[in-house]
């Protein structure tokens, strides 16, 4: 018989917070590789961000369904169903909750159906099967593993655990767990792209940002102290190489007018800077510096409540 995990071994949520704040530059790399690559990934599904939300949304609506009812589904069986049903389609609950007008959800929700991305029953509605397989969790599954790696690494270090879980040992934990798991990374993901969808008015402009700041971050020669206050601070004037329109157009799929016109959005709320060069780079001025500083401290309570959640639970899992 296996044995009960113990309460005291349980990882606090504060201590949790505090140990981000104080080792972020150790999380940094795969913390912004995950927000910029799945902005990349979900403009690269429908040519716009927000269907893929909304495609998120819905198959969060089944997430909330099994952990009403107790319900833990891993992974294989997740993806083997043949299609997520939900009763009905609110359109204003969609647009309150994800902060999108409610004529922009309809219009989409009725592209998505002329696209057979969803289909409509009566009241019910369906995300096809082909549309669940199509959002399927690969990449963002290994990234937020590596994030809990190399979070597990700081533990270690700081003689908070004894243990070090592989990438591969996390990736399983979640995977047996994979409703819990993906209910608390949503719950964190929403809020995280609710929050700049509000300052910077469409996902496309912070698709774009992430670039500009994803160069920025794996600069070979930024070399930051590790609290995140720190790291915010020194990340402004570090990056000396810049990206150029067309580079970024590449990398998000986005058109290059469209990305030409966002930067200047972007250039001109001073978020980023361009150089005599014509080069773009990470660099927030003003307002703009006080408004990413505080949405980094108002994203690490929210990715302090996700690991959370979810590391106390592959501990269990693991033990």
């Amino acid at each position: 018989m296996s044995t009960l995990p113990s309460i005291s071994e349980h990882i606090d949520e504060k201590i949790i917070n505090k140990v981000i704040q104080d080792n972020f530059a150790a999380l940094a790399p795969c913390y912004f590789t995950l927000t910029s690559n799945w902005f990349v990934r979900a403009y690269d599904h429908w040519k716009d961000i927000d269907k893929f939300v909304i495609i998120i949304y819905l198959i969060h609506q089944d997430l909330i369904y099994f952990r009403q009812n107790g319900l833990k589904i891993n992974y294989e069986t997740f993806y083997e169903k043949k299609s997520i049903e939900i009763n009905k389609i609110n359109i204003s609950d969609i647009s309150k909750d994800l902060g999108v007008p409610k004529e922009s959800v309809r219009r989409k929700v009725l592209e998505l159906e002329k696209q057979k991305v969803i289909k409509r029953m009566g009241k019910k509605i369906f995300v096809v099967r082909d549309t669940l397989y199509s959002a399927k969790a690969v990449e963002t599954l290994t990234e937020v593993a590596n994030i809990l790696h190399e979070f597990n690494k700081i533990l270690k270090k700081e003689k908070l655990v004894t243990e070090v879980y592989s990438v591969k040992e996390i990736i399983l934990a979640i995977k047996e767990n994979f409703s819990y798991s993906l209910y608390q990374f949503n719950k964190f993901w929403f809020a995280y792209i609710n929050r700049w969808r509000k300052e910077l008015k469409d996902l496309e402009t912070m698709c774009i940002g992430m670039v500009v700041l994803i160069n920025a971050v794996k600069n070979k020669n930024f070399v930051p102290k590790k609290n995140i206050s720190s790291y915010h601070k020194e990340l402004m004037d570090s990056d000396t190489r810049g990206v150029n329109a067309m580079s970024i157009s590449e990398i998000t799929g986005i058109p290059r007018p469209t990305v030409v016109r966002k930067l200047k959005y972007l250039i001109d709320k001073k978020y980023l800077h361009i150089n005599e060069k014509k080069l773009i780079t990470f660099k927030a001025k003003d307002s703009a510096f006080i408004t990413t500083k505080g949405m980094v401290n108002k994203n690490m309570i929210s990715l302090s409540n996700f690991i959370y959640k979810v590391f106390n639970q592959i501990r269990i899992i693991n033990s």
